[in-house]
């Protein structure tokens, strides 16, 4: 051939491939050996003509162990060609992520052809490409094959030698499960198969623990919503076969609608669900006893009854009033006492179910990884069905209780929904809630953790008032503090507008010596406010430095300060913590927290009571856009210092906008400065 390469040469064709070098000729070349002459390509330097040479060698070989291994004969020559196939994209100078992929998939079309192969062949062929997948996570049908392995033969060695780096290496750094599903199933598969050894749970502890290191501090970023990914995906899957099998019974949103099986509907007959316990079905004859004889129907998941006067089921019914997507607790409690549906899981899905809640719960146990899991479970991932699943919500309450436990913000913070018309954890385990079991206790614990922190506030408290004020009298009458607390604070705050209501709580709290005694200590603080409401007071003071929070609540409580309009903490070692003492000023009108560490939780307390503050110096404060955010329900505010902060400039705009009386503002040394 001459010219300059009209027509393309096939690899196939080249019959060999030599690097040419003479005196006085051209630089850097290959010499191509084709059928019929040679052909000569000349590079730019020696690296481009190394790269050209290898890539070609690279090619022909490849092309020779495709040509080979589809036509199998004799599997012990095959399995030596694997070898050598190997050997060669290990020991190739050329960087790139095909030269170790291309065998992988060779192996794989390999595997995908030839079904008949016995578990000795399998375990030969793993152990020939395992040192290529140390750096490569293997195709997808590759996967396939190791996952079928995996439930063959999940005791082999090969599952603990050649896999497990395998899965740490793909739990390390996979990026999206969702391009590459079949590698979520492969790291699923090998934990169940983990699961299936004599020591069961406790090899996967260990896995676990490999995965998170031996240090306090996880270094791989991945791992956590990785792990998360993979438990999601096989808790789902116990449930698919129940979601699936909707046309035998009515869905959730139809039982919440109020809706009958497709094949016999009838309007205005809504649905109830049933707890199968005979105790309570011999409680609901008895209080339908002047009605109509209920008409029972009984599916596999669920048992619901018709009820012919639907006139206590009118509130809910009302709420039902437009198309969209039901609240969660709602579609799966009508009223407390009915609890869960009924749901039975297969021997093997209830195998899997146990195995991955398990490791939920060994994850909550890492301090490091704790923030991260409740944040990937505050939107409640699971399906319906698992929520009505008692097994389940048992099982998972450990994880939600070490949320309660935490005193991190970002932790128990995530137990609460993650936004307005939605449930979280705190609904779903509270007095009514469809996972409590345990007469409110864990309820308990996460009120008391979430009053602990900047959630003491007017708003989280009216929530209780709205939708929980029963539990919370049943659970304060039984001498629960944290809920004797939480009733003194409606009333301290006026949350409760009904008399009846008020008085209700007061005989509550008279009813327990523990709640006799904050009721008294709160009268005794009203007096005391009113009596210093009648005095008056300074109108300026300052504390001197290094002055704590305890200082100035001693000094608060020392004299009338009715009168106070100014005061300045400024310099000195107060917290949030003396927000529920600035508070009880009622007259305050300018505060000065410059160089303290008063931060976002007491923030937010002053901007539900101290409406009328004008003046607030937050000059070298730790507070961040979370706390400052709440300053705009302070309309009165005309000056305002965020010197030194963490505010950001969306922060600084939005406070511009709803602050009308603002005139003085430093933001220097911050984002929106």
């Amino acid at each position: 051939p001459t010219g300059y390469m009209e027509n393309s040469i096939s690899y196939s064709a080249i019959e060999d491939v030599q690097l040419l070098s003479w005196e006085n000729a051209p630089k850097y070349c290959l010499q191509l050996t084709i059928p019929g002459g040679t052909v000569l390509l000349q590079a730019a330097n020696s690296y481009l003509r190394d790269q050209w040479f290898h890539s070609l060698q690279w090619k022909k070989k490849i092309y020779k162990y495709k040509k080979v291994l589809s036509n199998p004969s004799r599997w012990e020559v095959v399995l030596k060609e694997i070898r050598t196939l190997v050997d060669m994209a290990l020991t190739s100078p050329l960087q790139d992520d095909s030269i170790h992929q291309a065998p992988l998939e060779i192996v794989s079309k390999l595997l995908s052809e030839n079904t008949n192969l016995t578990t000795q062949d399998h375990e030969s062929i793993i152990v020939a490409i395992a040192p290529l997948l140390e750096n490569n996570h293997p195709p997808p049908d590759l996967c396939e094959f190791f996952c079928k392995h995996c439930r063959e033969r999940p005791r082999s060695m090969v599952v603990i030698e050649v896999f497990t780096p395998v899965v740490q290496r793909i739990l390390k750094h996979n990026m999206d499960f969702g391009k590459c599903p079949r590698l979520r199933l492969f790291t699923q598969e090998y934990i169940l198969a983990l699961n299936e050894l004599n020591a069961g749970m406790e090899v996967v502890k260990k896995f676990i623990h490999s995965m998170h290191g031996p240090t306090g501090q996880c270094p791989h970023p991945r791992v956590l919503p990785n792990l998360v990914a993979v438990c999601l995906a096989a808790i789902y899957s116990c449930y698919e076969e129940f979601i699936n099998s909707r046309d035998n019974s009515p869905s959730l949103k139809e039982i919440r609608n109020g809706c009958q099986q497709q094949c016999d509907r009838k309007p205005n007959l809504p649905l109830r669900l049933l707890h199968t316990s005979p105790d309570l079905v011999s409680q609901e004859a008895t209080l339908t006893e002047s009605r109509l004889k209920p008409v029972i129907v009984t599916s596999n998941e669920i048992h619901v009854e018709l009820e012919r006067n639907n006139t206590a089921n009118q509130k809910m019914t009302a709420n039902v009033g437009n198309d969209s997507e039901p609240n969660l607790i709602d579609c799966l409690m009508v009223s407390p006492t009915c609890s869960t549906m009924s749901i039975e899981l297969s021997a093997q899905a209830d195998r899997i179910l146990g195995c991955y809640v398990e490791i939920l719960k060994m994850l909550s146990d890492y301090d490091d990884w704790r923030p991260a899991l409740a944040s990937l479970l505050q939107p409640i991932p699971f399906p319906k069905e698992a929520l009505a699943h008692e097994k389940f919500t048992k099982e998972l309450k450990y994880v939600i209780q070490r949320f309660a436990e935490d005193p991190r913000q970002e932790v128990h913070s995530c137990l609460l929904s993650v936004r307005a018309g939605k449930d979280g954890w705190f609904q779903l385990y509270s007095p009514g809630g469809v996972a409590c079991d345990d007469d409110g206790e864990l309820f308990a614990s996460m009120v008391h953790i979430l009053m602990g922190s900047c959630y003491k506030t007017k708003k989280f408290l009216l929530s209780l008032a709205e939708n929980k004020l029963g539990p919370c009298m049943l659970l304060a009458l039984r001498g629960n503090q944290t809920m004797v607390e939480i009733l003194c604070l409606m009333l301290e705050y006026n949350i409760i507008d009904n008399n009846d209501t008020q008085l209700q709580i007061i005989s509550t709290l008279e009813s327990t010596d523990v709640g006799k005694r904050m009721y008294e200590q709160l009268c005794d603080r009203q007096r005391e406010l009113k009596e210093l409401q009648r005095k008056g007071g300074p109108t300026r003071l300052t504390l001197p430095s290094k002055s704590t929070d305890a200082d100035l609540a001693r000094l608060l409580s020392s004299g009338s300060f009715g009168n106070l309009e100014n005061l300045s903490l400024a310099f000195t070692n107060v917290t949030s913590a003396c927000a529920e003492h600035l508070i009880k000023l009622p007259s305050l009108k300018q505060l000065n927290l410059w160089s303290t560490q008063f931060g976002d939780a007491g923030l937010r307390l002053l901007s539900e009571h101290l409406t009328m503050l004008q003046v607030l110096n937050l000059c070298e404060t730790p507070v961040t856009d979370a706390g400052l955010l709440a300053l705009s329900s302070m309309k009165s505010l005309c000056s305002l210092n965020m010197n030194s902060t963490k505010l950001s400039a969306d922060t600084y705009e939005d406070l511009k906008a709803k602050l009308p009386n603002l005139k003085e503002v430093d933001v220097r040394y911050t984002e929106a400065w």
